[in-house]
C-alpha cells in the first residue's frame, strides 16, 4: 500500500487531500472519479492511512501500529463496503454495512472511514439510503465513493460530496515509470504509454499481458503484409482475432497508432516522433508508398469501424469493410 509520496502524478488531488488534513478541514464525503487503473484506490488508501496514522502528519509514517493495520487490511476503523451481486450495490448493502454501523464510534482512531468501490453500481434506492447518512453524518465519519462514472450518481449525492476527478498522466510520466521502475526498454515503453492513454495502471498491465503481446505480434504481421494478402487471408485474421478473444477496440487502437506513425513520418521524416520506432524501415517504406489522403481515409475507416461496433453492427462485417479500405489505400 502506498503513501501520498509514492503515488505517481495526481499532484493537485494529493495536495487538496493533504491540505485538508493539515488544516483540519476534512470533508465527510468524497467522490474519486477515474478510469480503472488510474489510481483511485491508491489515493483513497493513502488518504485513509494518513488520517488514521498515529503521528498525525500529512503523509502516513508507514511504521505505527495503525499504518500497519491499514497495510494489512486489518484496521477496525477502515471499512471497505462489499456487495454480493457483481452488477449492483443494493440498499441492503448500504444499510447493513454503513447505516447500521455508523453510530458506533471508532475503536482506536478519531476517524471512521468507509470506502465504497465501484460506487456507480449503487441502485437509486441504495443512493437514497446513503444520502440520509451523508446529510447528517457523525463528526468522525468519512465516506469515500470510488467510481468510473460519477454521472451515475443522483444530483443530491453529487452536491453533498467533494468531487475529485483523476486526470490522465502524460505519456512522458508513464514512460519514465515503465523504464525506471519496471526496466522496460524505451521502444516498448513508448508503445505501452501511447496505448494506455495516460492510464499508468493500464500501461503496467499491458507490459505484463500475454494477451497484449499476442495482439501486438498478430496485428503487426497483418499490417506489415496487408497489401500482399488476399481477402480470404484477411478474413482469416478477423476470425483468428475473434477466436483468440482479442479485445476488438484494442485492435482498432493499435491500428490507429500504426497509421498515425506512418502519417507522422511522411510529414516530418523524424524517427524520434514515432511510437513504433522498432519498425522504422517498414514505416519508411509505407509512408513513401502511401498518399496523404489515402492514410487519412484509412484513419477515418478505423473510426467508422468503431462507430459501427458501438451500434452493434456484426464485428466481422465491420472489420472486413475497414480492412478492404486499408487494402485499397
Amino acid at each position: 500500500m502506498l503513501g501520498f509520496k509514492d503515488i505517481i502524478g495526481h499532484e493537485k488531488i494529493k495536495e487538496h487531500l493533504q491540505k485538508a488534513i493539515e488544516s483540519d478541514h476534512v470533508s465527510h464525503a468524497y467522490i474519486l472519479t477515474g478510469e480503472t487503473g488510474m489510481g483511485r484506490k491508491s489515493l483513497a488508501n493513502a488518504f485513509s492511512m494518513t488520517l488514521l496514522c498515529e503521528r498525525g502528519k500529512s503523509d502516513p509514517c508507514m511504521e505505527c501500529h495503525a499504518c500497519k493495520q491499514v497495510m494489512t487490511n486489518n484496521h477496525p476503523d477502515l471499512i471497505f463496503v462489499t456487495h454480493e451481486k457483481p452488477g449492483s450495490i443494493g440498499v441492503d448493502d448500504i444499510r447493513g454495512q454503513i447505516n447500521d454501523t455508523i453510530m458506533i464510534r471508532p475503536y482506536s482512531s478519531y476517524y471512521k472511514i468507509y470506502i465504497v468501490d465501484e460506487a456507480e453500481k449503487m441502485t437509486v434506492q441504495a443512493q437514497n439510503a446513503l444520502l440520509k447518512t451523508i446529510e447528517e453524518p457523525p463528526s468522525y465519519v468519512i465516506i469515500m465513493l470510488l467510481t468510473t462514472n460519477q454521472e451515475a450518481f443522483l444530483p443530491t449525492i453529487l452536491s453533498r460530496c467533494v468531487q475529485l476527478k483523476l486526470k490522465p498522466q502524460t505519456d512522458a510520466v508513464v514512460k519514465s515509470y515503465l523504464m525506471g521502475s519496471l526496466g522496460i526498454k524505451e521502444s516498448r515503453a513508448d508503445i505501452y504509454a501511447a496505448f494506455a492513454r495516460g492510464n499508468l495502471g493500464r500501461a503496467i498491465h499491458l507490459a505484463s499481458s500475454e494477451e497484449f503481446q499476442l495482439l501486438y505480434s498478430e496485428l503487426l504481421h497483418m499490417l506489415k503484409h496487408l497489401k500482399e494478402m488476399d481477402i480470404m487471408e484477411l478474413l482469416f485474421y478477423i476470425k483468428k482475432m475473434k477466436d483468440e478473444n482479442l479485445d476488438i477496440y484494442d485492435c482498432l487502437d493499435f491500428m490507429q497508432l500504426w497509421y498515425r506513425d506512418i502519417l507522422m513520418y511522411k510529414v516530418t521524416q523524424d524517427i524520434n516522433l514515432l511510437i513504433f520506432r522498432e519498425e522504422f524501415n517498414t514505416m519508411k517504406e509505407m509512408s513513401a508508398s502511401s498518399a496523404y489522403d489515402g492514410i487519412e481515409t484509412i484513419l477515418k475507416a478505423i473510426d467508422k469501424a468503431r462507430i459501427r461496433l458501438d451500434a452493434n453492427v456484426n464485428m466481422e462485417l465491420a472489420m472486413e469493410l475497414m480492412l478492404l479500405v486499408m487494402k485499397e489505400n
